[in-house]
């Protein structure tokens, strides 16, 4: 559901030094290089506003200390900056992928987009929230301009996850940084959410990577950095990325998609109700696509948690709590 980000991207053998350009070409600013730039449209952009409304795991917390998608994007950023210092790369080009890598995610989460998802399959189209985030910077902001990145934040955004590859080595860090910053602050908001104990962790992965989370993360950016100048390229060792791997695939079936969390329901249940009532409904949604496939997407997956929750006791159940 994204159009194509032609012009493609040279390989850069390592570090990304200037831009290729943009869609739309652009005057020199003067004072920051390219990748400054998209750094600062990308955090006055809109869609960056909501993500510290949009859940990163936990929907509806007591606590106050729970990640978001904001707090996630940027504490995966630093991470991201971390490495690309050590290894002599262009922190600017990390940076800006960062910070713009998940401004296409839905709300709620994992739940949130494996709603849409599903609901997608039915109408024969997929969601790629990679795909969408595309889309929100390329055609959603600016009232539809879009923030005209360079083509190599553009390129890092798409395929920092899903079965593309990035065109840059600050893209491939970015890719596995992600990975790096989400399974182990999630582990660590599930702990304190009090949805898995620390006995309940995949021994193996833990005895590599280490029992708690600031070691964890100390651990896979240093493998990454030791094993990417052995073998000149970004890559994590093969038991780290073995580990982290393994950690992953238990927070999927443990957490993202525990089946029993009445919370996980009562969200897949949202977003599927929110989408179909939008797409009956266009004079209800925002203008964005002649698809009304594609604008409801747009619609719905630009909302917030709280957003969420609000238009849907609107529309379905004004008198009733959701999260009780």
């Amino acid at each position: 559901m994204t159009p194509p980000y032609e012009p493609q991207l040279r390989r850069w053998d390592w570090a990304c030094e200037e831009s290729a350009g943009r869609l739309r070409q652009e005057a020199p600013d003067g004072v920051r290089n390219e990748f400054q730039r998209d750094r600062d449209r990308i955090i006055h952009a809109k869609a960056f506003r909501r993500l510290m409304h949009k859940t990163q795991v936990f929907i509806a917390p007591d606590g106050d200390h729970f990640r978001t998608r904001l707090t996630h994007t940027l504490e995966m950023m630093q991470i991201s900056r971390t490495i690309a210092r050590a290894l002599g790369l262009n922190e600017d080009l990390v940076e800006a992928i960062s910070l713009g890598h998940d401004l296409g995610h839905t709300p709620f989460g994992h739940t949130g987009e494996s709603a849409l998802s599903q609901t997608l399959a039915k109408h024969g189209r997929t969601f790629r929230h990679n795909e969408h985030s595309l889309r929100v910077v390329d055609h959603l902001e600016k009232n539809g301009e879009g923030l005209n990145l360079t083509l190599e934040v553009r390129d890092g955004v798409r395929n920092h996850t899903g079965k593309g590859y990035p065109s840059t080595r600050e893209g491939e860090i970015v890719r596995v940084a992600d990975r790096i910053a989400y399974v182990n602050h999630d582990v660590d908001d599930a702990l304190r959410a009090g949805t898995i104990a620390s006995e309940d962790l995949p021994a193996g992965p833990i005895s590599v990577l280490g029992e708690k989370m600031s070691v964890r993360i100390d651990t896979l950016v240093r493998d990454m950095i030791s094993t990417s100048k052995d073998k000149g390229e970004v890559s994590l060792s093969d038991d780290g990325y073995a580990a982290l791997m393994g950690l992953r695939s238990w927070l999927f079936e443990n957490v993202y998609q525990d089946g029993r969390s009445l919370e996980n329901q009562k969200a897949f249940g949202v977003v599927t109700a929110l989408f179909e009532h939008y797409l009956r409904h266009p004079d209800q949604r925002s203008s964005s696509d002649p698809d009304p496939l594609v604008e409801t997407v747009d619609f719905v997956a630009g909302m917030t948690d709280r957003y969420a929750l609000a238009t849907y006791r609107r529309l379905f159940m004004p008198r009733g709590e959701i999260f009780a």
